[in-house]
């Protein structure tokens, strides 16, 4: 990959690079992409409105079957800005923790929208009126994975309490899939809030390797169509503690 820009901000870095090749896809790609690790988020530069990685065009399909009619989404996590760019007729309230990722979004990837507040998620989110959001969507990541306090009990039942009636919580997460205790105490947390939950991974190679996991809660039975997974498969998550903030 040739690398375009790169900065450090809130003690990682964050990069932009150009790929002529990605998972397997010959094209032109900008690429964000924090301390080397998984890609953040990719366009693909001759369709730049296609939603080119395979977690958020799961996310959609989810969001999209699930409530059709969907109007509100808070989202946690800006990235590139693919969700709030692919429902451009929606209304996307976006908290970001760093102003380097906006700042890159809106020069390197075309990024247009004012919708985007910096700083912590959770705190913008409790600022928020109850009852207003179809979807709350977590796609928050730092060298560590998603900061803990987005996946407590607590912030669980704060994001659940700024749903509408029929509303989801929908996450994005790196883990081992049913052999990960992390990944069980946060499924096991989110079904303590939300009667109805569901688990996706993406096939890998080992048991034990890395992989995009979404987990969904929500109020009302949670569907989908294989076929629009984007390769994502329903498990099933195993019992895990639960996760509350620290004292």
């Amino acid at each position: 990959m040739k690398l375009l820009y790169k900065t450090f901000s809130q003690g990682h870095e964050v990069a932009v690079y150009e790929a002529v090749e990605l998972d397997g896809e010959k094209g032109t790609f900008r690429v964000l992409q924090f301390s080397e690790e998984a890609v953040q988020g990719a366009m693909d530069m001759a369709n730049p409105e296609r939603v080119v990685l395979e977690y958020p065009r799961a996310i959609c399909h989810l969001m999209e079957y699930n409530q059709p009619s969907f109007e509100r989404v808070f989202l946690i996590g800006h990235g590139i800005g693919t969700l709030s760019r692919h429902f451009a007729d929606k209304t996307f309230d976006v908290a970001e923790l760093d102003q380097a990722v906006v700042d890159i979004s809106q020069e390197w990837f075309g990024y247009s929208k004012d919708n985007v507040k910096v700083g912590d998620g959770r705190v913008l989110l409790e600022n928020e009126p109850l009852h207003v959001y179809d979807y709350v969507v977590l796609d928050a990541f730092s060298p560590k994975g998603t900061p803990s306090h987005l996946l407590s009990s607590e912030f669980f039942h704060m994001a659940a309490s700024k749903l509408g009636h029929h509303g989801s919580l929908i996450m994005n997460l790196m883990g081992r899939g049913e052999q990960d205790q992390w990944m069980n105490a946060i499924h096991s947390t989110l079904g303590e809030v939300f009667p109805y939950t569901k688990c996706f991974a993406l096939p890998v190679e080992g048991d034990r390797d890395l992989r995009n996991i979404i987990m969904m809660g929500s109020k009302q039975n949670i569907h989908y169509q294989l076929r629009h997974m984007a390769g994502f498969i329903e498990f099933e998550a195993g019992q895990g503690y639960i996760i509350y903030d620290r004292s």
